[in-house]
């Protein structure tokens, strides 16, 4: 008996037991510095990137400064913040495929850099047609595509997103 595949939404929900908050161990010290960081859970990632307001954007590093000062944390892990991104992305877009009206605004978070997202539904030139239409200049350098001066029109998610952690899980 085959089982079916989960579909995104199903993947966005689940939240496997985090958000987690653990110390940084000698293994990751050398690339994080010491201190705790937070594993968020996928709806937290979904939620922030719901707050950016058409004409404004945000990038991997702003969500992960909001989730890290959310969970009282010195960092958020950068490889689960990015995956739980893409995956609230693609809960969008199966979302807007069913009819569904509103759903997260995914193309407004970038890359760190304000480089877009290659790997988010509709890709390149899905991403850089929604972002032009929300009056932002998109521009390629070499096979990358980023939004120009993308710093000014960040999003203010960091104030909107205050409020008390849940009760933290640890062991890691």
């Amino acid at each position: 008996m085959t089982r079916q595949k989960k579909s995104w939404q199903e993947k966005l929900a689940d939240n496997k037991g985090f958000p987690k908050v653990c110390k940084i161990d000698h293994t990751k010290s050398k690339r994080w510095g010491t201190g705790t960081f937070v594993i968020p859970a996928p709806m937290e990632v979904d939620e922030l990137m719901r707050r950016v307001p058409k004409g404004k954007l945000t990038t991997i590093d702003e969500l992960r400064k909001v989730l890290a000062r959310k969970h009282h944390a010195t960092i958020a892990c950068p490889i689960t913040t990015g995956i739980f991104a893409w995956i609230a992305a693609h809960a969008a877009a199966e979302a807007a495929a069913k009819g569904r009206r509103r759903t997260t605004p995914f193309w407004r978070t970038l890359k760190s850099n304000g480089e877009l997202n290659p790997k988010y539904p509709g890709g390149i030139a899905e991403l850089a047609r929604k972002l032009s239409g929300e009056g932002h200049q998109v521009i390629q350098r070499g096979k990358r595509v980023f939004v120009k001066n993308f710093e000014e029109n960040l999003a203010p998610i960091g104030m909107v997103a205050t409020g008390i952690a849940q009760k933290l899980k640890t062991g890691c």
